[in-house]
């Protein structure tokens, strides 16, 4: 174990730490769910760079990685959806879900055909995390109601959902040559 690891854990740890501090009865529960959502978030830059700067990538990190900021993004929009009951972040929330599923599962299949590096993580994925996840923090700190804050939440909720769709669009594109191949006779 190192510390990038470490940080990786510690982010799978905190998600039913922001769970139950969201269903808390208490008015500052939503602030200390956001918070301690938002510290996960942040150590999600930070052992990425400093795997990359201390050289301690490992296969268990490249692994759990991933999982983390997927189980950690999947829980926070599966509360906000039944919190907010609106078509406006449910409807992004699906898409954003659904595109997870969809990429890991086409990266799965790339990397059993030997051709992983041509779905890397594109600079839109980049884009798509950093919408996400500020606007998750903004509206895990909100009530379901109708304030400048939810609003923007939703607003940027909604920008990554489309990059999102971008990005997977981008995935596919690079796949397609392997998804349209025809199969080798034998």
């Amino acid at each position: 174990m190192n510390i990038p690891n470490l940080l990786t854990v510690l982010r799978v740890l905190l998600i039913p730490v922001f769970i139950l501090l969201f269903y808390l009865p208490f008015t500052w529960s939503y602030w200390a769910a956001s918070a301690v959502f938002a510290i996960a978030a942040v150590t999600d830059w930070f052992d990425g760079y400093l795997a990359r700067r201390l050289q301690q990538s490992t296969p268990f990190g490249a692994f759990l990685d991933p999982v983390a900021d997927k189980l950690m993004v999947a829980v926070a929009l599966v509360l906000l959806v039944e919190e907010h009951a609106s078509l406006w972040l449910t409807l992004p929330a699906a898409i954003i879900i659904g595109r997870e599923i969809v990429v890991s599962a086409l990266r799965e299949w790339m990397a059993e055909l030997g051709a992983r590096a041509h779905v890397a993580v594109s600079r839109w994925g980049k884009w798509k995390t950093a919408a996400q996840m500020v606007a998750l923090v903004i509206l895990l700190g909100n009530p379901p109601a109708f304030t400048a804050w939810v609003v923007l939440g939703y607003v940027l909720l909604i920008v990554a959902a489309g990059l999102t769709l971008w990005s997977m669009l981008q995935y596919l594109l690079a796949a397609w040559p392997h998804l349209s191949a025809t199969p080798e006779k034998k």
